[in-house]
C-alpha cells in the first residue's frame, strides 16, 4: 500500500495535481494525498536503514537552511520562512519515499517505469498540440529558460509573453534567423523545457535497468522502444543544457570500454550531428550565445559575496534580479549561503561516493551467502531478493550516468533542490544498501569523514564557478 501510494505521490507531483485531479485540486488533494503517503509510510521506518544515511541528515539541514535564509536574509520575516519550507518538504520527501519503500530491483524498476509514465504522458501531449498546430506564434517568447514574466511583462517586451504554467505543453520561442520554434515543457516544476529535459536525461540511462543480457530480442522489443521515446521527448525540447548532458553521459559510459580519448571523439561526432539535425532548434552552443546567462553567473556570486552566511533567500534570486543565475551552484549559494551549501554538498558527496563505489566492477565481491538456521524453530527472517554483484552493479552504473547528466545540466539550470535530484540520491542509497546486505561492499564511510569530504567539497565549488566566470568572460 505504502509503495503504490509513494508511486502515485511522485507521479502526481511530476504531472501536478491539476493534471490528476482537474477541479479537485481547490480541496488541497495534495495536502491530503502527502498525509496519507506519511502515515502509511511510518512502519517502514523500522525496517529502514534511513537512520544510517548522510543525506538524512543533509536534508534536515537544509530545511534549517530555507527557513534561515528568508529570516536573516533580505527579507527577515517568520511568515515567509515557514512558506519557503513548506515549498521545499515535497521535493526532499522524494529522498525519503524511495529508500523507505524501493529497497528491491523489481519496485526500482516500477519507480522509473513512473517516471517514464510522466515523461511520455508529457510528450504525448505535446506531439497533439505540435500536430494541431501549436500555439499561435503572437504568443512567442524570446528568452532560454526560467524566465521572470513579469518583470518581462513590466520591461514591454516585443512580443506577448507566455505564462509557463498555461495548461499547455508546449512553448513557442525564437529560433534561429528568427524562426518559431515550439518547445516541449512539463507543468508544475517541469514547467519549463530545460527542467523537463533534465527529467528526460536522467530516465534515460535510468530505462536499462530493464536490460537482460544475453536476451536481445526481449531488449529490442522493451528497452529500445522506452529509450527511443526519451530521444523523441529530448528533441522536442531542443534544450542545449539537455544535449551535453547527453553527451556527458555518453562520455562517462563509454570510456571504460574504448577509452577516454575515443569517448571524447564519439561525444564529438554526435554533438556535430546533433547541430545538423537541428536538436537545439537550429540555436548555437558557444561563449557567445551563453554572454547572458555569464553575467547572471556573475550576479549570483555577488550575492554570495554580500551574503555569505545565509544567502539571500531561499528563491528569492528572481524578485532580487529579475532572473534566475542559470547554475544551480550558484543559485544555491547565493540564496541559501555557505550554511545551505555544506548541506548540499553533505547530500550530493555521498550520494556520488556511494553511486561509484556501488557501481566499479572491482568494488564489489561475491558477497557471503546468509547462514541457514536448521533448526525446527527457525526464525523465518526476510528473505533477500536474489541479485548477483553483477545486476548490483549495473544499476549503480546506470544511476551513475543519470546523475552525471541531472548534474551537467544543472551546471546551466538553477535547479538544486529539485525532487529529481533527491529521488535519484535516494536510489543511490538503494542499491549501495542491496550490495550491503549481501556483503558485496564495504560499510558506509563514517560520519565525520563525510562531513570533512563535503566541507571541502562546498568550499571548492564557489572558488570554481568563480574561475569558470573568469575565463569565460575572457572567451567573449
Amino acid at each position: 500500500m505504502g509503495f503504490v501510494l509513494a508511486l502515485f505521490y511522485l507521479v502526481v507531483a511530476y504531472l501536478s495535481t491539476k493534471t490528476i485531479f482537474g477541479p479537485l485540486q481547490q480541496y488541497h488533494v495534495e495536502l491530503i494525498l502527502a498525509g496519507l503517503v506519511f502515515c502509511v509510510s511510518i512502519p517502514a521506518f523500522q525496517k529502514t536503514f534511513l537512520q544510517k544515511t548522510v543525506q538524512s541528515i543533509a536534508l534536515a539541514g537544509l530545511g534549517v537552511a530555507v527557513a534561515m535564509s528568508i529570516l536573516f536574509g533580505m527579507n527577515f520575516y517568520l511568515t515567509g520562512a515557514l512558506k519557503e519550507f513548506e515549498a521545499f518538504i515535497p521535493n526532499a520527501f522524494a529522498y525519503f519515499l524511495v529508500v523507505l519503500h524501493c529497497r528491491t530491483k523489481i519496485r526500482l524498476q516500477f519507480l522509473v517505469l513512473a517516471l517514464l509514465f510522466v515523461c511520455v504522458f508529457v510528450t504525448a501531449h505535446g506531439a497533439i498540440e505540435l500536430a494541431s498546430g501549436g500555439l499561435p506564434p503572437q504568443q512567442q517568447t524570446d528568452e532560454d529558460t526560467d524566465l521572470d514574466f513579469k518583470a518581462e511583462a513590466a520591461q514591454g517586451p516585443a512580443i506577448q509573453v507566455v505564462d509557463p504554467n498555461a495548461d499547455s505543453y508546449l512553448i513557442p520561442q525564437n529560433g534561429a534567423n528568427g524562426a518559431v520554434i515550439y518547445r516541449l515543457k512539463g507543468q508544475n516544476f517541469l514547467n519549463d523545457p530545460n527542467d523537463f529535459g533534465q527529467l528526460l536525461v536522467c530516465v534515460l540511462p535510468l530505462t536499462l535497468i530493464f536490460w537482460r543480457p544475453k536476451r536481445l530480442a526481449l531488449n529490442l522489443m522493451i528497452v529500445l522502444p522506452m529509450m527511443t521515446l526519451i530521444g523523441i521527448g529530448i528533441f522536442m525540447t531542443h534544450s542545449r543544457s539537455a544535449l551535453l548532458a547527453v553527451l556527458g553521459i555518453v562520455i562517462v559510459a563509454s570510456r571504460r570500454r574504448i577509452g577516454t580519448f575515443p569517448a571524447l571523439i564519439l561525444a564529438a561526432l554526435l554533438f556535430v550531428a546533433a547541430m545538423a539535425l537541428k536538436v537545439t532548434g537550429g540555436r548555437e552552443i558557444s561563449a557567445e550565445q551563453g554572454e547572458d546567462r555569464t553575467a547572471l553567473w556573475g550576479d549570483g556570486l555577488q550575492m554570495f559575496k554580500e551574503h555569505p552566511i545565509f544567502g539571500v533567500g531561499y528563491d528569492q534570486m528572481v524578485d532580487l534580479v529579475g532572473k534566475t543565475a542559470h547554475n544551480s551552484v550558484i543559485v544555491c549559494a547565493a540564496e541559501l549561503g555557505a550554511f545551505g551549501l555544506f548541506f548540499w554538498s553533505l547530500f550530493l558527496f555521498p550520494t556520488m561516493r556511494d553511486a561509484l563505489a556501488v557501481s566499479s566492477p572491482t568494488g564489489l565481491s561475491d558477497g557471503i551467502p546468509p547462514p541457514v538456521d536448521e533448526s525446527p524453530y527457525a526464525y523465518a527472517a526476510p528473505k533477500l531478493e536474489k541479485l548477483d554483484k553483477e545486476e548490483i552493479s549495473q544499476m549503480g552504473r546506470l544511476i551513475v550516468f543519470a546523475l552525471v547528466g541531472f548534474l551537467i545540466s544543472a551546471m546551466f539550470l538553477s535547479r538544486a533542490f529539485v525532487m529529481t535530484f533527491f529521488l535519484l540520491g535516494g536510489m543511490a542509497e538503494v542499491v549501495f544498501q542491496m550490495a550491503l546486505d549481501r556483503g558485496m561492499i564495504a560499510p558506509r564511510m563514517p560520519l565525520l569523514r563525510v562531513v570533512a569530504y563535503s566541507g571541502v567539497v562546498s568550499v571548492l565549488l564557489v572558488p570554481g564557478m568563480y574561475v569558470i566566470v573568469r575565463a569565460l568572460n575572457l572567451m567573449h
